[in-house]
């Protein structure tokens, strides 16, 4: 599929999410096949623009493909200056946030609090594809709760805005993560509008990668919380949409060295005083796919070095062979 003028390798995408989808996890999983990563979310907020926190998020590395950098505000002017700071930093993508149903960011009149006004929406798109000359994406959900669901109208906005793709999580905003995620307003959305759209929203394997996009007709599928601990799971989903076979058998030794490297490749980027606060989560998540231990995950969540942790995985690792 394309979006503006990228090819994409493949229609298997890494969700942005924030405090995950870091360079390190980024480029980890597009090792592993995801066509297309988004960097977390970045405010619209000039203040923090120069700050080392959005400095971090905005590190990118050539060798992950496209630069695709998700924003979230709510003034068309801010959100599309911000689209042209971070075009100038770097980013060949830009993917406007309407999804994200946190109630810090929604206070602000951002992520998904905007489908209860489609003018603003409207006013938002049309001002950042107007600012930048590289593709505009957009991600939202299905709508505000279960008695409005208005993705269909939102699509036709976006798509008449100017919008290169959609990505829909199959959950309204009042939904939260709650309950599952429905795929019919995702169909609708595709029978709807031309322009390519992503179906997003509890897709944790391959089987069910492949049910959303032969139900949606989908051009891609955007996975999430699936590739916590799992970052190989987009290799996964690639084989199987191939040919109905999982080609590529990850032991569990290869899991544990992807564990291992992914930890030590936080420490380089993050430094010894982040890095190790950091690696805490991601452990915890590759632990529960690997060997579910809550007393290691206790154990290791109380180290304060990164050479700590690392021998606490390496005997950890030695502990399941």
């Amino acid at each position: 599929m394309r979006i503006g003028q990228y090819e994409i390798t493949n229609r298997i995408f890494l969700a942005p999410m924030a405090g995950i989808t870091d360079l390190p996890f980024r480029r980890l999983c597009s090792q592993f096949g995801a066509g297309l990563t988004f960097s977390e979310m970045m405010s619209t907020n000039p203040d923090v623009w120069h700050t080392e926190k959005s400095k971090l998020r905005l590190a990118f590395h050539r060798d992950i493909g496209i630069n695709a950098v998700q924003i979230a505000g709510s003034d068309p002017t801010e959100m599309a200056e911000a689209a042209k700071v971070n075009v100038t930093y770097g980013a060949d993508v830009i993917d406007i946030n309407m999804g994200c149903p946190a109630k810090k960011v929604n206070k602000k009149m951002a992520g998904s609090v905007l489908l209860r006004d489609p003018y603003l929406v409207a006013d938002i798109l049309n001002a950042v594809v107007d600012a930048v000359d590289v593709p505009v994406t957009l991600k939202i959900r299905t709508g505000w709760d279960l008695n409005n669901r208005n993705c269909v109208e939102i699509a036709k906005i976006a798509e008449q805005a100017g919008i290169c793709a959609l990505s829909i999580h199959g959950r309204t905003r009042n939904c939260l993560f709650d309950g599952e995620a429905e795929y019919d307003s995702i169909k609708a959305v595709k029978q709807t509008v031309s322009i390519p759209i992503i179906a997003n929203g509890d897709i944790i394997s391959p089987q069910k990668a492949k049910k959303v996009l032969d139900y949606t007709q989908a051009d891609a599928v955007m996975i999430g919380r699936g590739s916590l601990g799992r970052p190989w799971i987009f290799q996964e989903i690639a084989d199987f949409l191939e040919d109905g076979e999982h080609k590529t058998a990850f032991s569990l030794e290869k899991k544990c060295q992807i564990m291992l490297k992914h930890i030590q490749a936080l420490h380089l980027f993050y430094g010894e005083e982040k890095g190790y606060r950091i690696a805490r989560k991601h452990v915890g998540w590759y632990v529960e796919q690997l060997n579910s231990n809550l007393t290691f995950k206790r154990t290791f969540n109380a180290l304060d070095a990164a050479s700590a942790q690392i021998e606490a995985l390496e005997d950890f690792i030695n502990s399941i062979r």
